[in-house]
């Protein structure tokens, strides 16, 4: 319990004993006389709050060496189309290539392309095992029919020839007949016979009419009347061309061997003897007299194989073809050949790529667009018939492709993002977890994958469609190095804080952000520096803060609860969960509007409870201590008057233990000041605390009144005294009828006591008591090192006493004047602050119950300094 310290003191200005007698205050009449004066402000005149206009000036300065300096203004340019380079016919994948790949020698460089010349292996997919899906999948139900244009041979056609193409004319035009509207298995098994025919024709020795049976199948390829057909009936033709092909190759490689010689397996042209070089030659200039594009070019693939140098003549040949569908599949034709001769070529391979985006665009034209509508075929099913195409070609493109597949794959992701949709993502992250998983290739390809990750979470705002990618979370796995994976956490957390405008309670959302955030803090250890710290904390919260369950706030509350054990290593992180917490209390007090229910009343004691539990985990003493008396302040305000207690009690206790120092952004700072905000901001509510029945009366502010003359205080500060002032002020604000504020539904000190005369005789003891141990320090403030001190407290506890004193009590008028007088004894006073104080006083004496400041001013001189 507090000790009787009133004591005499010897100044030479002698103070007397005195009991204390605070001033009524009548605030609602003080607040409205302190009100500044209205002044009303014609429109047009100058306003306060207006913006004020600055206009830069356009001419140019000139810099010190006499350089002429101007402002740029910013522009936001365009990204970087990852296809412009196909323009200007810059290779990416040779680029990679050459980047990565150091030089060879000449002698390695022929030893690779010898291994790489080898035919392809079994791990590459052949076009059989597509054959079956395609034609399961393209399908109709329309009439179909083998179409020929009839034409008549140049006069530049030599005889011979144009008498092979009447022949030829002859056998088309009686088929013509047989082939008109088909079912689709009648076309079908119509192939199948020709293809059979076929075999016959060429065992039988008629290779003439082999010849013309293959070139009338493959202007069927020039067909596109019934387009959704269109991937099966390249699939069943090309089965005829690739039996010619096989027929032809076979009949000329059985010309070069007889039974003495034999071709080795990797043969050369010189290899060969004149019989099967006059054969080939033949058939040569059979193919070249085909008028017709597609026929000569189908035909040239098979006749041309073992000839790797005629590739890139074959893939400008299709750039002739004019429907893109057409065109397209004549590239994965050609692609299929080139990988059974010359897989190592890439070049040409991608060249076919290549130039199909280049000519893509012609889908959009009006012959493609009017044969659309004349089929009833909306564009998205047009576009699926492309798809058996174009994944062959980049099949054949990808296949013992270098480590560069990432890198392509990193460009390709940001056009996929850009202009397709999360299923075409998703997919394009499967095909990199499928490639880089193996042999833990990943850990080698970090940046790649970073910048992957970064591009997603660019051009996907929604994180509800984000985290539905199935494979977005496991592409996240690959990241196994901790430091990379906490890099990619933080990306994730920074785009989601900047884009999510509204908070959510989307639970795909919070189980894939909860993940993040883990690893973020899980990565945390006594390595970790301040901040990197802080930032981390700083990401976790904001994610926090995002999160609402609405009016569910008992799930709110079990929210805050797991995140509690989640994070428990990061205390900015706990904080903010004990801020959130007691805000989710005070949003419950507003909807009730005050009125607890008995569901709602046992809620916010759980909030109270939560905040209770979680601050003493915390290492900061001014976070607990400031935690512990806004987490009371919120109990009051939710009428938990025995839990306010609890937590204004160990704030109280925990006062004792705040050091001396603390650490202040890496710096050692003395720590009274930040004590004396603290105790200043408790006094306030102090005011308000009803006081408990069974522990006396102002039992808190005695409690703490006891803490503060217990701790051990700088002597070369008045930090103490000037607690005890506000002591004084909180004292004085007890002793009125009426408080300043209160807390709604909570009866505080003047309703409970009523202006009870032992409770002002208490109060009024009490601040006796804190005066005197004011007083006794002013004195020992009387040395000479210490007088400039003793007069900015004299002049600050005059203050106090003008502001919180009943001045009509003659003792106490009697030690203003005396404390005025000891500010400015040794010529240490602020003059300055001196005057204007006088001039308040005097100013106050106008009103009627201040009258006696008159009197007041009178016996307060102002000295000047010597």
């Amino acid at each position: 319990m507090w000790k009787n310290l009133r004591q005499c003191f010897s100044f030479t200005v002698v103070f007397f004993l005195f009991p204390w007698h605070a001033r009524p205050r009548n605030y609602a009449h003080e607040l409205e006389s302190s009100r500044l004066e209205m002044v009303s402000v014609e429109f047009g005149d100058y306003h306060p709050l207006k913006p004020i206009t600055v206009t830069e000036s356009k001419t140019k300065k000139l810099g010190r060496k006499g350089s002429t300096s101007s402002t740029s203004s910013s522009s936001s340019s365009s990204m970087l189309d990852p296809l412009s380079s196909v323009l200007d016919g810059t290779d990416p994948l040779s680029m990679f290539a050459a980047a990565a790949e150091p030089p060879l020698s000449v002698n390695a460089k022929k030893k690779r392309d010898k291994e790489e010349s080898l035919t392809v292996g079994s791990d590459f997919e052949p076009w059989s095992s597509k054959r079956g899906e395609i034609l399961a999948r393209y399908t109709t139900n329309e009439k179909l029919s083998i179409v020929r244009k009839a034409s008549t041979p140049g006069s530049a056609v030599s005889e011979k020839v144009r008498t092979r193409l009447e022949e030829l004319d002859d056998l088309e035009e009686g088929s013509q007949k047989e082939l008109l509207n088909l079912t689709q298995q009648d076309y079908t098994n119509r192939i199948e016979e020709l293809n059979q025919s076929l075999k016959d024709a060429w065992a039988s020795d008629q290779k003439v009419k082999a010849l013309k049976i293959v070139i009338q199948c493959s202007k069927l390829l020039s067909d596109t009347s019934v387009i959704q057909f269109y991937p099966s009936k390249f699939v069943l033709i090309t089965d005829i061309l690739d039996t010619f092909g096989k027929l032809v190759y076979e009949r000329i490689l059985s010309m070069c061997t007889d039974n003495r010689n034999t071709l080795p397996e990797n043969f050369t042209p010189e290899s060969v003897n004149d019989t099967a070089k006059e054969t080939c030659l033949n058939w040569f200039f059979k193919i070249a007299s085909i008028r017709e594009l597609i026929p000569r070019f189908t035909l040239s693939n098979h006749l041309f194989r073992g000839i790797s140098e005629c590739l890139p003549r074959l893939t400008s040949m299709i750039r002739g073809i004019g429907d893109p569908l057409v065109a397209v599949y004549a590239r994965a034709y050609l692609c299929r050949v080139g990988m059974k001769v010359a897989p190592h070529l890439k070049e040409s391979l991608n060249k076919n790529f290549f130039d199909f985006l280049l000519t893509f665009k012609q889908i959009h034209g009006d012959t493609v667009q009017n044969q659309l509508v004349l089929q009833c075929v909306e564009i998205p099913l047009y576009l699926t018939l492309y798809s058996p195409a174009i994944d062959w070609i980049l099949q054949c493109i990808s296949y013992r492709a270098a480590e560069d597949y990432i890198n392509c794959a990193e460009i390709w992701m940001e056009y996929t993002c850009r202009h397709f949709t999360k299923r075409e993502v998703n997919t394009v992250l499967a095909d990199v977890i499928k490639h880089m998983t193996p042999d833990r290739a990943f850990e080698e390809a970090y940046p790649q994958l970073q910048s992957i990750v970064q591009k997603v979470i660019t051009y996907f705002h929604d994180f509800s469609v984000l985290f539905s990618l199935e494979k977005f979370l496991p592409f996240l796995d690959m990241f196994q190095k901790e430091s990379v994976r906490v890099e990619v956490c933080k990306c994730i957390m920074e785009a989601f804080i900047k884009h999510q405008l509204e908070t959510t309670k989307d639970p795909v959302i919070l189980n894939a952000l909860l993940h993040v955030c883990k690893t973020m803090h899980d990565s945390v250890n006594a390595l970790t520096l301040e901040d990197e710290k802080r930032m981390l904390a700083s990401l976790i919260n904001g994610f926090l803060r995002m999160v609402s369950f609405g009016r569910d706030f008992e799930q709110q509350l079990s929210f805050y609860v797991e995140a509690r054990s989640m994070f428990c290593n990061l205390e900015p992180v706990l904080v903010q969960l004990i801020h959130s917490v007691n805000q989710l209390a005070m949003e419950t007090r507003k909807v009730m509007k005050g009125n607890h229910s008995r569901k709602t009343a046992a809620f916010v004691r759980a909030c109270v409870a939560f905040c209770f539990i979680t601050i003493p985990s915390l290492t900061s003493i001014f976070s607990r201590l400031n935690l512990y008396l806004l987490s009371g302040q919120v109990a009051l305000a939710n009428q938990c008057l025995s839990q306010g207690d609890a937590f204004f009690k160990a704030a109280i206790s925990l006062v004792p233990e705040v050091p001396k120092t603390i650490n202040i952004e890496g710096k050692m700072r003395p720590s009274e000041a930040f004590l004396l905000e603290f105790l200043c901001n408790f006094f306030s509510t102090l005011l308000i605390i009803p006081d408990h029945p069974e522990q006396g009366v102002l039992f808190l502010v005695r409690g703490l009144l006891n803490v503060i003359q217990d701790y051990t205080w700088e002597d070369n500060n008045d930090d103490k005294i000037r607690i005890y002032t506000n002591v004084v002020h909180l004292l004085s604000a007890m002793s009125q009828e009426t408080f300043i504020y209160h807390v709604d539904k909570v009866e505080s000190n003047d309703t409970l006591y009523g202006g009870d005369t032992k409770f002002l005789a208490e109060t009024s003891k009490l601040c006796e008591t804190v005066i005197a141990q004011i007083l006794d320090h002013l004195k020992n403030l009387g040395k000479d090192e210490t007088l400039k001190r003793q007069s900015q407290l004299a002049l600050y506890f005059f203050s106090s006493i003008l502001a919180h004193g009943d001045l009509r009590n003659n003792k106490l008028n009697q030690l203003a004047v005396n404390l005025w007088n000891l500010a400015q004894k040794h010529g240490f006073a602020d003059t300055k602050t001196m005057v204007k104080t006088l001039e308040y006083i005097k100013k106050q004496s106008k009103y009627p119950e201040l009258s006696h400041f008159s009197e007041l001013a009178l016996r307060l001189p102002l000295q000047s300094r010597t």
